[in-house]
């Protein structure tokens, strides 16, 4: 049986992001996958704190994070999975600064500073990114998300394998809209939006968490 881990880069456990990954993780459920969910917020850890120990020669911690914190199972439990489906706010154009944490320790160790800059990580496995944003699909396109959001996607490719990402545009940010400041977004399109088209958005997190594991 295969082993699905969610990694959520989200400060909300119960927002768009969530759902979505949620959504996806039920997908792996329904051809046979164990699943389990991370909430990155959740955990009391740090980023990458330089001090190269994956990278010294003939040392026990080559190759693996030698930090100790609450990561360090996570990173653990990756070594062993089958799929990982990782899930981010945009904020001002990336993911979030938890999520970005998290990338620098899972990467970063298995780095190997070699002419081609090769991978030591030997679970080659499925992978996917799903991304959830407040702007629009033209104005994601328009500020080169993609693009920006590629280079990360590359090296999670070059460490496990293809990475497929999946944009959640237009998404509702607030309950209620009177309640803030907000005269840029349109509460009637926002709602709109929720009721008509994150329902298919959750469908195609179903979609791709059974792809991964098929």
């Amino acid at each position: 049986m295969k082993n699905v881990i969610a990694i959520n880069g989200s400060p909300r456990n119960n927002a768009s992001t969530a759902a979505l990954l949620t959504s996806a993780l039920d997908g792996a459920t329904s051809v046979g996958a164990n699943t389990e969910t991370v909430n990155l917020y959740e955990l009391d850890f740090k980023g990458c704190v330089s001090c190269f120990s994956c990278k010294l020669k003939g040392s026990e911690s080559y190759g693996k994070c030698a930090h100790q914190d609450d990561l360090t199972p996570i990173l653990e439990k990756i070594e062993k999975a089958d799929a990982l489906i990782f899930g981010s706010p945009i904020y001002f154009g990336n993911i979030t600064g938890e999520m970005r944490s998290f990338f620098e320790r899972l990467l970063f160790q298995h780095l190997v500073y070699d002419a081609n800059f090769s991978s030591l990580n030997t679970n080659k496995i499925s992978t996917a990114f799903i991304y959830t944003m407040n702007v629009p699909e033209n104005l994601m396109n328009k500020l080169g998300y993609p693009a920006a959001l590629g280079v990360l996607e590359y090296s999670i490719s070059k460490n496990f394998g293809k990475c497929e990402p999946f944009y959640v545009t237009d998404t509702n940010q607030f309950d209620d809209y009177s309640k803030y400041v907000c005269d840029a977004f349109d509460p009637a399109h926002k709602a709109k939006i929720k009721e008509e088209e994150f329902p298919k958005d959750l469908q195609k997190a179903f979609e791709l968490g059974r792809k991964l594991v098929s």
